[in-house]
């Protein structure tokens, strides 16, 4: 799924009936040359302290180990604040940070899009029914210019396809990548910084590979997240696939997967991520 630009109409129309992955295959990593330029020498960084007290405001983890976001409580002020946020990290000329600083950037600017979108729409019962995207068979709003970012508008795909995946190559970024599903891995409770964002990466899939909805051990073999099929070209093939999910395992899960390496099927849930007035999770 892409932006509406006359070379990629296309794609558009293909890639919209997708809905991030939804049928099929997810859309390929097409570089963005636009997004390439950064500075290593750059020591500046971005301050991500809106997005951090917006989460601890309204992140709940649930009884069933699943993050939500209460959707429904967030006041006109802090709605405000988020948009303040995203507007302050668009205006950013990002080509001139560091590649560690860029990648926080962008996972948390697609977080806060994401979480924006939703709200405009609320309530809904999935992302799914926000249909915003372009084309005819348009599903959910990843297709959709959501964000005009250093002077060029930018879609949930642009970010996720055509800049984080291509660039970085780094399947652990599905991990912290939040689309507003109870089957997607973590909303987190705190944004991303460049220091900690490698040890989070890891701290993020050993969660999303640990809880049930990521793998699920069963007496007729393997229950996957359907991120794993979708995203096949960047998890890999079978055998590259459970050695992913061994190196993040559990001893329990790292037992099943010696033991029964059948994958049985694929999974996800596309429920809303609504915490539904609970109470946010103290920090």
């Amino acid at each position: 799924m892409f932006a509406f630009r006359a070379p990629r109409v296309a794609a558009v129309l293909v890639a919209a009936a997708l809905g991030c992955g939804a049928a099929g295959a997810a859309p390929d990593a097409e570089l963005w040359e636009r997004w390439t330029a950064h500075d290593p020498a750059a020591e500046a960084a971005i301050d991500h302290a809106p997005w951090d007290r917006l989460l601890a405001r309204y992140v709940s983890a649930g009884a069933d180990g699943v993050n939500r976001f209460a959707y429904g409580r967030v006041t006109a002020a802090d709605r405000a604040a988020l948009d303040a946020y995203v507007a302050g990290l668009a205006g950013r000329p990002i080509g001139r940070f560091a590649r560690p600083e860029q990648a926080a950037y962008w996972i948390n600017l697609y977080n806060a899009l994401t979480v924006r979108v939703v709200l405009d729409h609320y309530p809904v019962a999935s992302i799914r029914d926000i249909d915003i995207s372009p084309g005819f068979f348009s599903d959910g709003p990843w297709g959709a210019e959501v964000a005009v970012v250093d002077g060029e508008a930018v879609t949930l795909d642009d970010i996720e396809h055509r800049i984080l995946r291509p660039i970085w190559r780094d399947a652990r970024h599905h991990y912290v990548l939040n689309c507003a599903a109870v089957g997607c891995p973590q909303i987190a409770a705190t944004a991303y910084t460049s220091g900690d964002l490698d040890a989070r990466l890891d701290d993020a899939a050993r969660a999303f590979v640990n809880h049930p909805r990521g793998v699920a051990a069963t007496g007729r073999g393997l229950r996957l997240s359907k991120i794993y099929s979708w995203y096949e070209d960047d998890f890999g093939d079978r055998e590259a696939l459970l050695a992913h999910l061994a190196a993040f395992a559990s001893p329990p899960l790292a037992a099943a997967l010696a033991d029964s390496p059948r994958i049985a099927g694929y999974d996800y849930d596309w429920t809303l991520n609504d915490a539904a007035g609970a109470a946010p999770a103290s920090h």
